[in-house]
């Protein structure tokens, strides 16, 4: 039987011992921890020399490697060269291939986990390799190399400031005094910069016996990669609301078998020198053992996935919320605002809100920002596209760089130019404009609001719903879809927009899809809007009047999409008898933290939503683009929000919600006016009416 010993200075807590067999050997295999004592270290390893096959050094390494330049670890070097009569080893090699390995298994079961995370490593020089593996899903890496090692306050943000600061090439120098950071009121701000870098990480990479002295507050929510992590250390990091723990270290006879220990087990079974094992050797136990890194839930599955949604003042009463332009704006004329609004539109991009508390009935969870840019919709409209296009670009920066991993696209920011192509060709992560749950979001709530009006009669199964349905803006990315799905529900649509030849091709298009529909172009509202039943604005007129309210239909339901909104509040207090609704609203799953976006709380413009719920089933893809939006995904984001939790909000107008006893109001009001334009009606063309009803009714 051969003897395997593994000297480590980590904790003697964690020491083991048991006989197996192994690649065809019977080891005699334990551990021994010297609780970070390199001294007592030393002394065991020069005793077991004389009484083991193979030995193990743990938590120390012989070297690193980083660019092109290989470093010496002093006390890793001191510790193997205590060892002359056996084979030694710090299993680092093994310990590269189990890490790097544990990182790409988890990326690919869990599905883009590591898109854009934000990455701390204590040390970036004892995980070079890992580092680069890591820099393949995501840039937003931090090194704390120069703060635990030299006491310097600062990250180093990228893999070639590593190299550099493994080469001496930094900002620190041997002229610096060390009471310049080696004093108490340094070592504080240097454990206040590590903590603060942990709380905005998404993934820590540290020695697992680092993280002892950290609590909820840096720990909460996280994911550890390690190694030779024990049970005992995981209900540690369970009680500190650790999310994930991610270890190399394989679990073998009962026991964590850290890279050192299951290096000399392979050794001594094997009989070979350390310097003699390929690749090709490793590759074959590891899969001749089924070996397979360790994904561990402390407190249950819980993945997180992240988002952003760029938003945008709709107006200059905007700016009147903000505290020091509020103020001004009582006591300077009405120019004032003007500049303020033109210099707005060059303002960098910044976060308005974190958004915490999504939670889909499937168990993921999701937290994403809101991400301002500056210019309202007039100043937007005032520049090229181009103009907006880099400031999305920076935005998608902004937001790649706290985390995202996708992009939606509000308001005015998705109407400019090509529609989200151009930006999602060129950002740094996936796009979606959030319209196919608009139009979605749309039609739900028209739908839910006819129903509850009850002015439309059900239709028998197979057979269309007999109301007309207008739709303005009809040739737009939202329009168009809108009237794709009117026309396979609704008894004729009306097709809206000032562009004709967009209308003709529309037309041929949906007639292609559904050939019985009853299709009428137009190139404004007045003609057909008073037989209407439900008309859809989804303009972007930014103001401009877009429909004669006074000859609409009583009883018609309106959806207003556009934002700004097509139709102002004091248009619609002119028809209490017409139930205008601001598109679709979605309420979100779960208890929902957001910063005021004129909603009620837990609620988002189904735009939004769509971002959301993409983030929710880890769709990080540009999903709507472009104003030609593909039905289909209309119908498979509508299921998508289903199965997420969401929810059609409580349909609202520009005075909040409608209550029931609100929809009795116009329902009752509705009635009464269609009474009096009836009794208005000369008696011959109420007959005509009649005798058409009557023959409509005889051909049944």
């Amino acid at each position: 039987m051969k003897r395997v010993v593994g000297i480590s200075l980590g904790s003697g807590a964690q020491d083991f011992a048991f006989k197996a067999r192994f690649l065809g050997k019977q080891l005699d295999v334990r551990r021994i921890g010297t609780n970070h004592s390199v001294a007592r270290a030393e002394k065991l390893l020069r005793h077991w020399e004389n009484h083991a096959d193979a030995i193990g050094v743990g938590v120390v390494r012989e070297s690193y490697t980083v660019g092109s330049q290989r470093f010496v670890d002093e006390e890793g070097s001191r510790l193997t060269a205590a060892v002359t009569r056996v084979p030694v080893t710090t299993g680092a090699r093994l310990g590269d291939i189990l890490q790097e390995w544990a990182l790409r298994h988890v990326q690919a079961k869990l599905g883009d986990y590591f898109k854009n995370a934000r990455v701390l490593f204590f040390s970036g020089v004892a995980n070079y390799k890992l580092a680069q593996a890591f820099a393949e899903y995501t840039p937003n890496l931090e090194f704390a190399d120069a703060l635990l090692q030299l006491g310097v306050p600062k990250m180093l943000t990228s893999l070639g400031a590593l190299e550099l600061y493994a080469s001496g090439a930094h900002y620190v120098t041997d002229r610096v005094p060390d009471l310049v950071t080696d004093n108490a009121l340094a070592r504080e701000w240097q454990r206040f910069v590590l903590r603060r870098a942990m709380q905005d990480a998404t993934v820590i990479v540290a020695p697992i016996h680092e993280l002892d002295a950290f609590g909820p507050e840096e720990l909460a929510g996280k994911t550890i990669l390690a190694s030779t992590v024990s049970e005992a250390r995981i209900a540690q990091l369970r009680k500190k609301g650790v999310n994930l723990v991610i270890d190399g270290a394989p679990s073998l006879y009962g026991h964590v078998l850290g890279p050192s220990v299951l290096d000399a087990m392979i050794i001594a079974a094997l009989g070979k020198e350390p310097d003699d094992i390929l690749e090709d050797d490793y590759l074959g136990i590891i899969t001749g053992q089924g070996l397979e890194p360790r994904m561990v839930w402390p407190r249950g599955f819980k993945r997180v996935n992240r988002w952003a949604f760029v938003i945008h003042p709709l107006s200059q009463e905007y700016f009147k919320n903000v505290k020091p332009i509020e103020l001004l704006s009582r006591v300077s004329p009405p120019a004032f605002l003007d500049v303020v609004e033109k210099a707005m539109a060059y303002a960098p991009p910044f976060v308005y809100s974190h958004v915490t508390g999504i939670k889909s009935p499937t168990g993921v969870e999701s937290e994403g920002w809101l991400i301002s840019v500056g210019g309202t919709p007039k100043e937007i409209m005032n520049h090229g596209p181009e103009f907006t296009y880099k400031r999305l670009l920076e935005a998608a920066r902004v937001a790649r760089s706290l985390g995202a991993q996708i992009m939606g696209l509000g308001a005015f920011t998705k109407v400019v130019g090509d529609a989200g192509l151009t930006v999602a060709r060129r950002a740094c992560l996936p796009i979606t404009t959030g319209n196919s749950y608009s139009a979605s979001g749309a039609l739900w709530a028209a739908h839910d609001a006819m129903r509850r009006l009850g002015l439309v009669p059900a239709a028998p199964k197979g057979q269309r719903l007999k109301f007309k349905a207008m739709v303005v803006g009809a040739t737009g990315s939202i329009g168009s879809v809108c009237a794709r799905l009117l026309a396979m529900v609704a008894e004729e649509v009306y097709m809206v927009s000032p562009e004709t030849a967009k209308l003709l091709s529309l037309k041929g298009s949906i007639l292609k899809e559904t050939p019985d529909a009853k299709l009428f172009l137009s190139s404004g509202t007045d003609r057909d809007i008073a037989g209407m039943d439900m008309i859809v604005t989804a303009t972007s007129g930014a103001g401009k009047k877009i429909l004669d309210i006074m000859k609409v239909k009583p009883g018609c339901v309106i959806t207003d999409v556009a934002r700004p909104l097509d139709l102002p509040p004091e248009e619609v207090a002119r028809r209490p008898d017409v139930l205008v609704i601001e598109s679709g609203e979605i309420l979100l799953p779960g208890k929902v933290k957001m910063g005021n976006i004129g909603l009620p709380k837990g609620v988002a413009y189904a735009c939004l939503a769509e971002t959301i719920v993409l983030a929710l089933e880890g769709r990080f893809e540009n999903f709507t683009v472009g104003r030609n939006i593909e039905w289909e995904k209309v119908r498979e984001i509508y299921r998508l929000g289903l199965r997420h939790g969401m929810k059609l909000a409580a349909i609202s107008g520009v005075n909040g919600p409608f209550t029931d006893a609100d929809i009795r109001r116009v329902r009752r009001l509705a009635l009464a006016a269609r009474a009096r334009q009836e009794a208005a009606r000369p008696p011959a063309k109420r007959a005509r009416k009649t005798r058409g009803t009557m023959a409509r009714g005889k051909r049944h």
